[in-house]
C-alpha cells in the first residue's frame, strides 16, 4: 500500500494548526499561556493572543504538512525497499 504525501501532509498540517488554533484559544480565555509561550521559539511572531491563534494556525499547517510529507515519503521509501528484498529472496 503507498500513502499519498500531500494527503497526508495536508491531513496532518490541518490537524495540527487545528490543535494550535484551538489550544491558543482555550489559553487566551482560561488566562494560561505561559506553555504556550514557548511556542514563539518555533513560530516566528507567535503570541498567546487571539490574532497569535490565527498565526499558530499558519505555522501549524506548514509544520504539520512537512511532518506529514516527509512521513508518507520514509514509509512509501521503505516498503519499496523491502517489498524488493522480498522478491528478490523467492
Amino acid at each position: 500500500m503507498k500513502l499519498r504525501v500531500r494527503a497526508l501532509g495536508l491531513t496532518l498540517g490541518i490537524a495540527l494548526g487545528v490543535w494550535i488554533f484551538v489550544g491558543t484559544l482555550w489559553a487566551v480565555i482560561d488566562g494560561r499561556g505561559q506553555t504556550l509561550a514557548y511556542l514563539r521559539a518555533y513560530c516566528l511572531g507567535f503570541t498567546v493572543s487571539f490574532g497569535g491563534a490565527f498565526l499558530g494556525l499558519l505555522w501549524g499547517i506548514v509544520y504539520g504538512f512537512i511532518l506529514g510529507a516527509l512521513v508518507a515519503w520514509l514509509y512509501n521509501t521503505f516498503c519499496k525497499a523491502l517489498y524488493k528484498s522480498e522478491i528478490s529472496m523467492k
